[in-house]
């Protein structure tokens, strides 16, 4: 059994792989019932489409944190990290793909004396 971390924005996911045929678990619950939306799914699944594994791991994801799509990415990244882990041949065709890379864009900080991270309160000039 194989395992790996994969973030997003502020969802973490910890990916668990092993041989298996195919059936992905997330949080305890199916990948459609996790995600129901076809996007989320595609996006979990296509690190295993890609190296053609997609019928030879089972995957279990505990992830928490985040929104929906944060998390889906976040499983994805860590899916691929695992899939190199199990054999370094996969690591550039998915580097192509962008899978291995960590999305390093996070929401700003709000600010002081502002309304949100950019916007400033109106300003009155008399």
């Amino acid at each position: 059994m194989n395992n790996n971390s994969g973030r997003r924005k502020a969802a973490v996911a910890r990916v668990y792989l092993k041989e298996g045929n195919g059936q992905i678990t997330v949080n305890k619950k199916s990948l459609s019932d996790y995600f129901p939306l076809a996007w989320h799914q595609n996006s979990v699944q296509s690190p295993l489409v890609l190296t053609a594994n997609h019928t030879n791991y089972d995957v279990m994801v505990n992830v928490n944190g985040g929104g929906v799509s944060g998390q889906a990415e976040a499983i994805r990244l860590g899916i691929s990290k695992a899939l190199v882990d199990i054999n370094e041949e996969y690591k550039s065709a998915l580097r192509q793909a962008g899978f291995m890379t960590r999305d390093p864009r996070v929401v700003e900080r709000k600010k002081s004396g502002q309304k949100k991270a950019r916007k400033r309160f109106q300003f009155s000039k008399r």
